[in-house]
């Protein structure tokens, strides 16, 4: 069960239902249009950058950017918003993977102190 905060200022969503009299048939947050219209050209890119040809009609790139933000904004809630999401993700991608090599632990051993004569 996922509770729901009392507050309406951060329940409401600023959500284009389309014309007046013809609503869309599903109802999009602002921010999902536009992380959708910047994610449609990055992939975009990224596929020319493999491929060095540029589709008609880009559908896997379309598909792509329907499910990333589709999971981005899973995440996102009234006091998280989408850029701290990506900026999450992004960070805990680079920064969460084991080392090459095995990491050993500090040993702290107490070593023999050998004291001069002359000191004494």
């Amino acid at each position: 069960m996922r509770l729901r905060t009392d507050d309406d200022i951060y329940r409401a969503r600023l959500v284009y239902l389309g014309p007046p009299g013809y609503t869309l048939p599903v109802q999009l947050p602002y921010a999902q249009y536009g992380l959708f219209t910047l994610l449609v050209p990055l992939f975009v890119g990224i596929h020319y950058l493999f491929t060095f040809k540029v589709e008609v009609f880009p559908a896997w790139e379309i598909a792509l950017a329907m499910v990333t933000t589709s999971y981005v904004f899973r995440h996102v809630d009234p006091d998280r918003p989408a850029r701290m999401v990506i900026r999450t993700a992004l960070t805990d991608w680079r920064r969460s993977r084991q080392p090459d090599q095995e990491q050993r632990d500090p040993r702290f051993v107490a070593r023999r102190v050998h004291v001069r004569e002359s000191i004494r």
